[in-house]
C-alpha cells in the first residue's frame, strides 16, 4: 500500500525523490555512512572488508523529498564467481540510480584500487556524480585537504567531472546532513516511491540472516569473511504461548568453506557460537517484535564462492 500525495497548492515545498548510490571499495564506511543518512540501522557493519554482500537500499524520508539509499559491496577486481557477482551488482546499481556518489576514505592515501573505480563509474556515464570523503574523524585537517584535492585531480583523470565533494563522518555525525542535501538537490522531482514510515525494502529474512552474519564476524580472523554465508531457513511462530507473549522460532544456517573455519565459528565447546547468538539476538528480537529462540547451524559448503550451483543456493546468482 502506498501513501496517497497531498496536492501541492503552491505553498508547499517541491518534493523530489529518487535514488543515490554509494559506491566505493571495501571498508571505505558506505554502511556505516548508509545508517548515519536514514537515521537507524539498516546494513550491518564491520571492520573486515567485504562486509557487504548486495546493494542494500536505506529510505530517508523529510517532508519534501524521499531519498533512498543504495549501499552496494566495495568494488574491486573480482577473484573468484562470487567477486564478479558482486562487481556485477554495483554495475547495474550505478546505471540506475539518479546520483552516484563516490566514497573514499580521507585516512588513507587515494590509491590505485580508487582510481580503478572511479574509472568503472565514469564508464556507465551517470548524470550526476559527487565525490564524498568520508572518515574524516581519522585524518588530520591538512589530510583532509589533501584528500581533497587528490579526489578533484583523481577524478579528472578518470574522466568524471564532479558536482559536489563534500567530506565527512557518519561516526561523529560531521556534515551527514550536508550530505543528505547535496544529494537530495540533485533529485528529480516527483512523488515518494516507498510508504512513509519505511526506513528499508529489505525482506525480513534477509535483514536477520544479516544480523546474524554481523554478530558472526564479529572478532574473527581475516580470511573468515569472505568464506561466510548465512541462510534463514524458517521463522515461525510458537504454538502454545501465552496471550501477549509470543515466540519466533529462527531457524538459520551459517555456511563456511572449509571444516577449519567451522570450528572457529563454533569455538571450543560452542562458546563462540553462543556468543554469536546473544549477539544476533538483541538486533532480531526488536526486528520481530518478540523473544526469540535462535537456533544456529554451521556447515560446511566447499569452495561456495567459486561454485555457482552454491552461490544460487545461498541467494547470490539468479
Amino acid at each position: 500500500m502506498t501513501t496517497p500525495e497531498i496536492p501541492n497548492t503552491g505553498d508547499e515545498p517541491v518534493l523530489r525523490s529518487g535514488f543515490a548510490c554509494l559506491v566505493g571499495r571495501p571498508n571505505v564506511g558506505k554502511s556505516t555512512l548508509t545508517n548515519a543518512l536514514v537515521g537507524t540501522k539498516v546494513a550491518i557493519t564491520s571492520n573486515r572488508p567485504q562486509t557487504t554482500r548486495h546493494p542494500i537500499r536505506g529510505i530517508l524520508n523529510r517532508p519534501d523529498a524521499q531519498l533512498i539509499i543504495v549501499d552496494t559491496p566495495g568494488l574491486h577486481r573480482p577473484r573468484n564467481v562470487l567477486g564478479q557477482w558482486l562487481g556485477d551488482q554495483v554495475r547495474t546499481a550505478v546505471a540506475e540510480v539518479d546520483v552516484v556518489a563516490v566514497c573514499v576514505a580521507v585516512d588513507e592515501p587515494l590509491g590505485a584500487g580508487d582510481r580503478y573505480l572511479m574509472r568503472e563509474v565514469a564508464q556507465a556515464r551517470p548524470a550526476t556524480v559527487v565525490a564524498i570523503a568520508t572518515k574524516t574523524d581519522l585524518a588530520r585537517p591538512q589530510q583532509v585537504a589533501k584528500a581533497l584535492l587528490d579526489l578533484q585531480e583523481a577524478g579528472a583523470g578518470a574522466g568524471l567531472t564532479w558536482a559536489e565533494i563534500v567530506p565527512c563522518s557518519a561516526v561523529t555525525d560531521s556534515q551527514v546532513g550536508l550530505v543528505a542535501d547535496l544529494l537530495i538537490k540533485h533529485l528529480p522531482e516527483g512523488p515518494r516511491l516507498y510508504p512513509l514510515g519505511e526506513v528499508t525494502d529489505e525482506p525480513l529474512e534477509v535483514q536477520v540472516a544479516e544480523l546474524v552474519r554481523e554478530a558472526a564476524l564479529e572478532g574473527v580472523r581475516e580470511e573468515l569473511p569472505h568464506s561466510l554465508a548465512v541462510l534463514v531457513d524458517e521463522i515461525i511462530p510458537r504454538e502454545g504461548r501465552p496471550e501477549g507473549k509470543p515466540l519466533q522460532e529462527v531457524y538459520v544456517s551459517l555456511y563456511v568453506e572449509r571444516p577449519s573455519q567451522k570450528a572457529i565459528i563454533i569455538g571450543t565447546g560452542g562458546s563462540r557460537l553462543k556468543q554469536v547468538g546473544i549477539r544476533a539476538r538483541a538486533g532480531i528480537e526488536p526486528l520481530l517484535g518478540s523473544k526469540v529462540y535462535l537456533n544456529l547451524q554451521v556447515k560446511v559448503a566447499a569452495d561456495w564462492q567459486r561454485d555457482p550451483k552454491l552461490l544460487r543456493k545461498l541467494g547470490f546468482l539468479r
